[in-house]
């Protein structure tokens, strides 16, 4: 199995970049951790966190990318509905009822909030062309990776084959406990007394082996057994704050 680990970014701001992407395809590619600081760096606009220091934080995120001068956010629901933007406006955009996007228009920063789930990251170097989809299990067992590829592909011409895909920081299997309904949801049997135990990004790399993308990394970070740097809603109990992933092509300068 393929993998491939984030790394951090030097700097003032907890970034952790997916490795090699930059270089091989032209995008920005990663997800914000939880920082070191006084103050946990946690993006969740829809948590406990206080509203204006989760809104001063967004505000430092993204002022970091300079050459994005737009971000494209939704209120995720754990579903299967991919967005595709192709003229998308400067600023920030929140759409509602959406898991995915998939864009074209450089400058254009796409972002999913997670906290165990796992960010997907889909490139078609080709066409120029990115996906990123937030996968918890319902989404996942909605499809969402082959919604994601096949939006990407209406919409460029990408076949899956050209695409390539990483399945970023989230939970690992270990430490992912379930109920048989979660298991059968995905297409996993449910063998034994139970509970079961999950690997997400497995079951990910699998349906893109399907779907037929040949390179599929996995990352083998685990935001519930490395809280110091990422936030975990499982390992926390539900009480720890979002990261933000991000992938994008950058706006391109005379």
């Amino acid at each position: 199995m393929s993998t491939t680990d984030e790394l951090p970014v030097p700097g003032e701001l907890p970034l952790w970049e997916v490795p090699g992407w930059r270089e091989r395809f032209g995008v920005v590619a990663g997800i914000t951790g939880r920082g070191r600081g006084e103050e946990p760096f946690d993006l969740g606009l829809w948590g406990r966190a206080q509203v204006g220091a989760v809104m001063g934080r967004w505000r430092q995120f993204l002022s970091h990318f300079a050459d994005f001068p737009g971000a494209l956010l939704a209120h995720q629901v754990h579903g299967g509905r991919v967005l595709c933007h192709e003229s998308a406006p400067a600023g920030w955009t929140l759409f509602e009822g959406a898991d995915g996007h998939v864009t074209s228009q450089p400058g254009r920063l796409l972002l999913v909030t997670v906290a165990d789930c796992v960010p997907v990251y889909l490139v078609a170097p080709r066409q120029r062309a990115v996906a990123l989809l937030h996968a918890g299990w319902r989404g996942t067992a909605a499809g969402i990776l082959a919604n994601g590829v096949a939006l990407l592909g209406a919409r460029t011409g990408a076949r899956p084959e050209e695409i390539v895909g990483h399945a970023g920081v989230a939970i690992s299997g270990p430490c992912y406990e379930v109920g048989a309904e979660v298991m059968t949801g995905v297409g996993e049997q449910a063998l034994g007394p139970g509970p079961w135990h999950l690997d997400l990004r497995s079951v990910l790399k699998s349906q893109a082996e399907t779907i037929g993308i040949r390179e599929f990394t996995l990352s083998t970070h685990c935001t519930s057994r490395e809280r110091a740097d990422f936030f975990s809603h499982r390992g926390s109990g539900g009480a720890d704050g979002r990261m933000v992933a991000y992938l994008g092509l950058p706006e391109t300068r005379d």
